[in-house]
């Protein structure tokens, strides 16, 4: 039986590449989680915690981004939360949706690219807008449901005791619904690939459900940031663990779409194949 939180906590130390090299320590949590453990925020106290501003990536989501803005909504009491949708340039009138949306909420924002550049780039300018307007917490997450609204409390309470925080399919507690086995295999081979070759400890490396202290995006360069795809997600993480920063990885049960298409393309699996080395030769 696992104590409150039941955390498994261990440190390692990362080699960072620079003019000279030197070691920083992090820090990994991982285990169940209760969002009500009493060192973090209760929903009683849920208007003292930071803001957080909630980065929304869309390409053709117009059947979505109403119902997931709708159910973000009673998640995010804070004056100073938002919602970004960073949309780009979607041809089924995403984009005419959400300024609709924004039109009558004034939590929600809309940046409109003007080109399709991926993921990462999508992700990027997001960062940059929350940033820029006061953000304290940046979470990004999938608008199609595949990330549950109904976590978001929990990431962002975990928030109060780590730098990163990561909803993990691959911690007790987490899984996936309505994949096949194929699947399943292929993102767990995915994750512990990225994990072997970088030596990092994440268990759910590939996971895109995070929670972002603003001062991790601000020590991060990220216009050194190369990865458009998905493993945008492994980058990020990579990144954070080099600059010395904690990460706790938080049980989520991950869903697959229910409405609209799959964005995964086999340029996408090409990337991720050849870029995770990269960064490993790269960060040597």
């Amino acid at each position: 039986m696992l104590e409150p939180w039941g955390l498994s906590v261990f440190t390692w130390a990362v080699i960072c590449t620079g003019k000279s090299e030197r070691w920083r320590i992090g820090t990994w949590f991982s285990g169940e989680f209760d969002e009500y453990d009493p060192r973090v925020p209760s929903s009683e106290q849920e208007q003292y915690r930071r803001s957080a501003w909630v980065i929304l990536p869309t390409y053709n989501e117009a059947v979505n981004i109403g119902r997931m803005v709708e159910a973000l909504g009673p998640k995010l009491t804070h004056e100073g939360d938002r919602i970004l949708i960073v949309d780009d340039a979607s041809p089924d009138g995403t984009g005419r949706i959400a300024d609709q949306i924004a039109g009558d909420n004034p939590k929600v924002q809309v940046l409109h690219r003007r080109i399709k550049e991926g993921l990462g780039p999508a992700y990027l300018a997001g960062f940059r807008v929350a940033l820029d307007g006061g953000a304290d917490l940046i979470v990004q997450m999938d608008a199609d449901f595949s990330h549950d609204p109904a976590y978001l409390p929990r990431l962002l309470a975990a928030s109060e005791l780590a730098d990163l925080v990561i909803g993990s399919r691959y911690v007790p507690g987490g899984g996936i619904t309505e994949w096949g086995q194929v699947r399943r295999l292929l993102s767990r081979g995915g994750s512990l690939y990225s994990r072997t070759l970088l030596r990092v400890p994440v268990r759910d490396l590939t996971g895109g459900f995070k929670c972002f202290r603003r001062e991790v995006l601000e020590t991060i360069d990220l216009s050194q940031v190369a990865a458009s795809g998905y493993s945008f997600q492994v980058e990020m993480t990579w990144r954070v663990i080099r600059a010395g920063f904690s990460v706790m990885e938080v049980p989520i049960t991950f869903r697959e779409r229910q409405q609209g298409d799959s964005k995964m393309t086999t340029a996408i699996v090409a990337e991720a194949a050849w870029r995770v080395p990269a960064m490993r030769f790269r960060g040597r």
